[in-house]
C-alpha cells in the first residue's frame, strides 16, 4: 500500500473548498437512507459534497474517479453523557405556545451524538489521521484542514438549511396600517363589557373596528352557522382594515385582525388605538379565548384524535418489510401518511422499487435532484425492511428491554426538499392537506413518466357530466379526467339528528373550549349510503344557458363514472370554516364499508331517442360595444363566495370562468386556483387591455394543445380551455371496474392550515389480513382501526 502522504498528495487537486451556494450533503446518502448514525457511517465526496453510504461509495468512486472522501460516523450519547439524572425521561411540560421545537411549544426530541470525522482515500479506504496531517507539507495540511474542518464539517447541511426544526405559529407581523391608522373623531366610547353586534345582537365573537369603533360580529361558518359576517361586510363597505377581538384584550395585548392583509397581525399602537374609543387596556380582563389558545386546545383535545391514534390501547410494535416508519421532519405527517399508502399500490412498487438498481445505474451525476431516483430510494426504504428496526432506548445501554414502538425508520429529507421545491406551501414546514399533496405528487409523477410506465394511471378515471335542459329536455354530455372522488357529507342525514343532538354537540364543544378534557365526544352519525346518494343526486342549475332555446333556463346535472380506476381514492369532504375563517373539520362518524359496489354510478352515455343540445357557443359575458363593460355575473354567487372570505376579484373570476353555473363550480375553480399569482388580480375581459401573459392572445403551448386535442376535443375548444383556465388537462384512463375493496385510509385532525396531524391505517394482505397503523416512526398492529373517521380512503379494484 502506498504511503498515505503520497496518496493524499496525488488527490490534492480534486479536494475542493465549499463555496457559497455549494450544497453540502452530510446527513443522508444520495441513494439510500444511510446516515452518520447508521452502520458504516457516511462518506462525503470532497469534490462534489455528495454523500454515500458504505454500499454506494465504491460505486461513486468507480463512476467519477473521485478518491478523497470525508467519513462521518455518529454514536448516540449515553444518558450520563446527556447529564440526565434519575431513571426514565423527565415529564413533558404542557405546551403554552402554538409552536414546535421552541420553549413552551410542542416537544420535538433532539438526540445527542458523538461525532467522528476522518479523511479516507479510495479504493483502499486509507485513513488520514491528524497525526498524518501534522507531518505533511504546509500546502497539503492547510488545504485539507480548510476543506474538512472549516468548511465541510462546520457548514450547514442541505437538510438543515431546507428543513428548519422550529416552527412558531404565534409569530405575527406588524400590520402595515398600524403606524398611520386613521381613527374617526365620532365620539364613540366602548364600555368594558356587555358587547353586542350592532346589527344582529350577537354576544360572542365580537370585534371592534379600530377606525370608527363599530362593534360587529365575526365571520360566518361555511355551513351558515357561527357569526353573521357583519365585521367583514363593514370592511368591504368602508375599507377600514383593522379590528380587535374585544374579549381578548388584556394589558399584554389582544387579537388584532387585518382584513386587508387577511391575517392576524400586531398593532404596536394598540393601547393608543383602544384609548381613542375609551378602552383602558391596562384594566381589561380576558373573557374569550384567543385564537392561539383555541388552536392549542384543539391540538390537545381528546376525542377523534385519541381514537385515530388508538390511544389508551397497548399496541404491538411491528417490524419488517413494508413496516417501516418515517421520521417527522416538522409538520410532515401529511407526506408520511400519503407515501406510506402509495407504496402499497403495486404500480408504484413495480415502477420504482422493483427497478431500483436500473434507476440508480441511470441516475445523473447529482442524484439528489433526480425525481425518479429519490422516489425509488423512498419506496425501497419503506418496503425493504432494512430500516424497520427498533429505535435505541437511551436508558437501556444493554438492549435488555422490550422493543419500543418507535423505529429507527427513515428521514426523507431529500425527497421532501425535491417534491416541495418551488411550491409555495410544500416547500415550507407548515402543515398541509394530504389530498392536496397527493394531487401535487401525482402531477410530478405524470411529468416525470412521459416516456415510460406511469404508476399514477392506477388512480385515473373518467367522469361523465350530463346536463339536461329542463325546457327542451335536450342533453349535453362532457367528460373530464379525475383522480379523487370528493364525497359530500350531508349533515341533515345524520341518524342521531334532532334538537337533542344539536344541544349535545354545542354543549360538548363549549366544555372542550373551556378546557374540560372530560367532555364527552359527541359526533353526528352519517350513513355512507347518504354520502353516496348526495354524490349521485342531480344538481339543479338555475342559470343555465340553453343552446336549444337560446336563452337562460333551468337544467339538471348528473355526474357518473365513464371509467373506473384500478385504485379509487375517496376524499370525505369534512371541510367547514370556523370563527374568522379558520378551517376546521366536521367531527362526524361515517360507516365506510370495506367493499363498494359502484355499478349504479356507471355512465350510460347518450340514450336511444335522446336529443343532444346543439353545439352553439353561448353569448359572451360582455357587451359587444367598443368599450368593454363589466361581465354579466351572478351577483348572488359572487356574494356567497365573498362572504366566505375570498377576495372579490377572485370571486368574480370564479363565476366568470365557470359560466355562471353555480356555487359548486365556482368554489372548485377557487380551490384549484388559490395558488395562482394573479388569484386576487382584477378580472381581465377578452378584448380589454391587460398586462403581459393575461391577454387572450398570449401564446399557447403546442404540446399542451396536442395533449387536449388527442382526447377528442377540437383545436378551437382546446385553445379556449387553455386560455380560460391556464390549466393542463390530463390524459384518459381506459380500465373499468364496478367493485372496489378497501386497503387503506388516512385519518386527519386539522383545525388550521398550520396545525394538525395525520396517521395512515393499512390493511396488510397475507396471513390474517391484519390492519397496521403508521404514525410517523411508530408502526403497530391496529386493534381498532378507526375506519369511520378517515379523511382519505383507498380502494383496490377486485374481480367480479
Amino acid at each position: 500500500m502506498a504511503d498515505v502522504s503520497e496518496v493524499l498528495m496525488s488527490v490534492l487537486s480534486t479536494i475542493r473548498v465549499p463555496k457559497p451556494g455549494d450544497r453540502v450533503h452530510k446527513d443522508e446518502c444520495a441513494l439510500s437512507f444511510s446516515s452518520p448514525e447508521t452502520e458504516g457511517g457516511l462518506y462525503v465526496c470532497m469534490n462534489s459534497f455528495l454523500s454515500f453510504g458504505s454500499q454506494y461509495v465504491d460505486r461513486h468512486h468507480a463512476r467519477t474517479g473521485q478518491r478523497a472522501y470525508l467519513h462521518i460516523t455518529r454514536t448516540r450519547k449515553t444518558k450520563e453523557d446527556e447529564n440526565n439524572s434519575g431513571s426514565g425521561h423527565p415529564p413533558k411540560k404542557k405546551p403554552t405556545r402554538l409552536a414546535i421545537g421552541i420553549e413552551g411549544g410542542f416537544d420535538v426530541e433532539q438526540e445527542l451524538y458523538e461525532e467522528d470525522v476522518k479523511v479516507v482515500i479510495l479504493p483502499d479506504k486509507q485513513e488520514v489521521t491528524s497525526e498524518d496531517l501534522a507531518t505533511m507539507p504546509d500546502v497539503v495540511r492547510e488545504r485539507v484542514t480548510v476543506s474538512v474542518v472549516l468548511e465541510i464539517t462546520l457548514s450547514d447541511s442541505v437538510s438543515h438549511t431546507l428543513q428548519v426544526q422550529q416552527w412558531d405559529g404565534e409569530v405575527r407581523q406588524e400590520s402595515k396600517h398600524a403606524a398611520d391608522l386613521k381613527q374617526l373623531d365620532n365620539g364613540v366610547k366602548i364600555p368594558p363589557s356587555g358587547w353586542r353586534c350592532e346589527v344582529c345582537d350577537l354576544q360572542e365573537n365580537i370585534w371592534m373596528n379600530l377606525t370608527d369603533g363599530k362593534v360587529l360580529c365575526g365571520r360566518r361558518y361555511f355551513d351558515g352557522s357561527g357569526g353573521n359576517n357583519h365585521a367583514l361586510l363593514h370592511f368591504q363597505e368602508t375599507g377600514y382594515p383593522l379590528a380587535v377581538k374585544l374579549g381578548t384584550i388584556t394589558p399584554d395585548g389582544a387579537d388584532v385582525y387585518s382584513y386587508d392583509e387577511d391575517d392576524m397581525v400586531l398593532d404596536s399602537k394598540l393601547p393608543e388605538h383602544l384609548a381613542h374609543f375609551g378602552i383602558d387596556m391596562m384594566t381589561m380582563e380576558k373573557t374569550e379565548r384567543t385564537m392561539t389558545e383555541l388552536e392549542i386546545a384543539v391540538n390537545q383535545r381528546v376525542g377523534e384524535w385519541e381514537v385515530i391514534q388508538e390511544s389508551g390501547t397497548t399496541l404491538k410494535p411491528l417490524f419488517g418489510p413494508g413496516l417501516t416508519g418515517m421520521k417527522n421532519l416538522g409538520n410532515s405527517c401529511y407526506l408520511n401518511s400519503v407515501m406510506q399508502v402509495l407504496f402499497t399500490v403495486p404500480d408504484f412498487e413495480s415502477t420504482y422499487v422493483s427497478n431500483i438498481d436500473k434507476i440508480i445505474n441511470e441516475a445523473p451525476s447529482d442524484p439528489t435532484q433526480d425525481f425518479k431516483t429519490q422516489v425509488a430510494k423512498l419506496g425501497y426504504g419503506l418496503l425493504s425492511g432494512e430500516y424497520s428496526k427498533p429505535a435505541p432506548d437511551p436508558g437501556d445501554e444493554n438492549g435488555a428491554s422490550e422493543p419500543r414502538g418507535d423505529q429507527i425508520g427513515i428521514a426523507p429529507r431529500m425527497f421532501k426538499a425535491l417534491v416541495g421545491r418551488g411550491h409555495p406551501e410544500f416547500s415550507t414546514n407548515r402543515q398541509q392537506d394530504a389530498q392536496e399533496f397527493l394531487l401535487h405528487f401525482i402531477n410530478m409523477v405524470e411529468r416525470n413518466c412521459r416516456s415510460g410506465p406511469n404508476p399514477s394511471e392506477a388512480f385515473r378515471f373518467l367522469v361523465e357530466e350530463k346536463i339536461v335542459c329542463q325546457q327542451s329536455q335536450k342533453a349535453k354530455y362532457t367528460q373530464r379526467v379525475d383522480y379523487i372522488v370528493q364525497l359530500p357529507v350531508p349533515m341533515d342525514q345524520a341518524t342521531n339528528t334532532g334538537e337533542m343532538l344539536m344541544d349535545e354537540l354545542q354543549e360538548a364543544e363549549r366544555r372542550r373550549e373551556e378546557g374540560d378534557s372530560s367532555a364527552q365526544t359527541v359526533r353526528a352519525q352519517i350513513p355512507f349510503s347518504a354520502c353516496m346518494a348526495a354524490l349521485s343526486e342531480p344538481e339543479m342549475l338555475t342559470d343555465f344557458w340553453s343552446s336549444a332555446v337560446q336563452a337562460k333556463t333551468s337544467a339538471t346535472k348528473t355526474t357518473r363514472f365513464a371509467s373506473f380506476p384500478d385504485h379509487l381514492v375517496i376524499q370525505i369532504k369534512k371541510f367547514t370554516f370556523g370563527l374568522d375563517w379558520v378551517p376546521k373539520k366536521l367531527d362526524v362518524s361515517i360507516d365506510v364499508p370495506d367493499t363498494l359496489d359502484l355499478s349504479a354510478l356507471r355512465a350510460t352515455g347518450q340514450q336511444p331517442g335522446e336529443e343532444l343540445l346543439p353545439e352553439v357557443a353561448p353569448p359572451p359575458l360582455m357587451t359587444p360595444d367598443v368599450e368593454v363593460k363589466a361581465p354579466v355575473l351572478d351577483d348572488s354567487t359572487v356574494s356567497q363566495l365573498c362572504e366566505m372570505g375570498f377576495p372579490v376579484e377572485a370571486c368574480r373570476k370564479a363565476v366568470y370562468y365557470t359560466g355562471n353555473t353555480g356555487i359548486d363550480a365556482a368554489m372548485n375553480w377557487i380551490m384549484s386556483h388559490m395558488d395562482d399569482p394573479d388569484f386576487s388580480a382584477p378580472l381581465v375581459l377578452p378584448g380589454s387591455s391587460s398586462g403581459p401573459g393575461t391577454t387572450p392572445t398570449e401564446s399557447i403551448s403546442e404540446e399542451h394543445l396536442a395533449t387536449i386535442v388527442s382526447m377528442g376535443f377540437s383545436r378551437d375548444q382546446a385553445t379556449k380551455a387553455l386560455r380560460a383556465t391556464v390549466r393542463i388537462t390530463r390524459s384518459i384512463l381506459k380500465k373499468e371496474t364496478d367493485l372496489m375493496s378497501s386497503f387503506g385510509d388516512i385519518g386527519w385532525k386539522r383545525r388550521k392550515h398550520t396545525c394538525g396531524w395525520l396517521v395512515s391505517s393499512l390493511l396488510k394482505h397475507g396471513g390474517n389480513h391484519s390492519w397496521v397503523i403508521f404514525n410517523d416512526q411508530k408502526v403497530c398492529a391496529s386493534e381498532k382501526p378507526p375506519k369511520d373517521l378517515g379523511y382519505l380512503y383507498f380502494y383496490r379494484r377486485v374481480a367480479d
